[in-house]
């Protein structure tokens, strides 16, 4: 790892200010660890206040070959943010205006670090609405969003971050700065490289500036919960609101296991007896919506629901969704002393052989498997929990995880859904993609990153 001297600490202050620049352990140990469970400490940390301080410091990086690797809030879960191989990690929090938002051209525009919920909130006081909402949407960023593509649970409906940006401002690695896309609802001139850098991790380029498309907020949503006797009449409630051709906007999951962690903070009493849960939402003019809750209904009775809550209040509603929101924190309880998260996605008709696959792997192996997600989208959150006395060698946690990748794949699936590659899934890249499709995307980095400083070692 290369060391920030005195000589170049004091470039970076020039550029950022002396309040911007941390080269103290007890400060960059707070951007050393993401939610992956990894711990890399960088030589330095950044806190840039606009696209100009960005440029000049990544040029400098550039000329020093420092590593440079961009972070949010450090809510990923691959270690996408963190500095393997040292360097500057460049926190782009402060970076965080809503620049414009045009109810004309149903657009925002908009700085890396807003945070997705603070930027949901003020969209809808002007009834408008940006649909993607990850699970930790009230501290998670845009830019971050952007880096990961991130997803969440109206995905289903309305589809991930990539379905809404319109536009970035992207640092190249020698510090230039390039717009890619259009502010325009059409764009066609080139190639897209738009697509190309949402998802990237932050390997080609720092997002300084994102245009968002919007879309009027629904006029009614509505809102059903149900608890089953068995995880596969959950799946099949699921599946056979697609079969009526309903599209929910959020259809989520959860086994058994699962359900036990959250139960005291749901609004009803979901019973011994339950050994699955789903979370249904609709969305839509006022009228469409009751129809479509009689039919979401109809489809949970039919498929064996033991219990249907239908919320009464916005504050009943509320209680599900930070029920679920908390359910990831809330596997502590069950006292494992570690925890792997997985979020596979496949494709629906392959849940129900998915989850059958997974309790299959738990009676092998001497793990736990939670379960749950976005089932409505086919993307589940398989989460390996795990005492490390009861392994029988050093590497068959990752022969549970090569399992159950290859299994994904094998079902027509991808290895992640939203959360990215990052650090701790390069060991699987190949499982789904070609040697030949490897070398193309490391061609890509080296058009856009020849000296390898953009957040590198992630994803190859």
């Amino acid at each position: 790892m290369k060391k920030i001297g005195r000589r170049l600490a004091l470039k970076f202050i020039d550029i950022l200010g002396a309040d911007s620049f941390l080269t103290e352990p007890e400060d960059t140990s707070c951007y050393s660890f993401d939610a992956s469970g990894l711990q890399f400490v960088p030589a330095a940390v950044a806190l840039p206040s606009d696209s100009l301080q960005v440029r000049k410091m990544v040029r400098l990086c550039n000329e020093e070959g420092i590593p440079v690797i961009p972070r949010g809030a450090g809510s990923g879960t691959t270690g996408g943010s963190l500095p393997s191989t040292g360097g500057v990690v460049v926190s782009l929090t402060r970076m965080n205006r809503i620049r414009s938002i045009d109810p004309v051209e149903l657009s925002c525009v908009v700085e890396p670090g807003v945070v997705t919920g603070i930027l949901q909130r003020e969209v809808e006081k002007r009834g408008l609405f940006y649909p993607p909402d990850p699970a930790s949407l009230a501290f998670c960023t845009i830019g971050g969003n952007v880096n990961t593509c991130a997803g969440g649970a109206r995905a289903v409906k309305y589809g991930v971050t990539r379905d809404y940006v319109r536009a970035l401002k992207i640092v190249l690695s020698d510090g230039e700065e390039i717009t890619v896309g259009t502010s325009t609802a059409k764009g066609v001139v080139g190639y897209d490289l738009r697509h190309l850098f949402v998802g990237a991790e932050g390997t080609l380029g720092i997002v300084t500036e994102i245009t968002l498309r919007l879309l009027p907020l629904p006029e009614a949503v509505g809102t059903v919960a149900a608890v089953f006797l068995s995880t596969q009449q959950a799946i099949d409630s699921i599946t056979g609101l697609f079969e009526s051709n309903i599209l929910p906007r959020c259809a989520e999951f959860l086994d058994g296991l699962s359900l036990s962690c959250i139960a005291d903070l749901l609004p009803f009493e979901p019973g011994d007896e339950a050994q699955a849960f789903i979370l249904i939402e609709v969305d839509g003019p006022t009228d469409a919506v009751i129809s479509q809750l009689e039919d979401v209904d109809k489809s949970l009775y039919d498929n064996g629901a033991l219990q249907i809550y239908r919320p009464k209040t916005g504050n009943d509603s509320a209680r599900l969704w930070t029920a679920r929101r908390k359910l990831s924190p809330s596997i502590k309880k069950l006292g494992f002393e570690k925890k792997i998260s997985e979020d596979i996605c496949v494709p629906r008709a392959r849940l129900s052989s998915m989850l059958t696959f997974l309790d299959d792997v738990q009676r092998v192996y001497p793990v736990t498997i939670i379960t749950f997600g976005h089932a409505g989208d086919g993307n589940l959150h398989v989460n390996l929990l795990f005492n490390t006395r009861d392994l029988r060698s050093g590497t068959e946690i990752e022969e549970v995880i090569t399992q159950i990748m290859k299994k994904t794949v094998a079902m027509g699936g991808t290895i992640s859904g939203e959360h990215g590659v990052g650090l701790s899934k390069r060991a699987f890249l190949e499982i789904e993609l070609s040697p030949r499709m490897v070398e193309l995307h490391k061609q890509i980095k080296d058009v856009f990153d020849p000296k390898n400083i953009l957040n590198p070692h992630k994803i190859f």
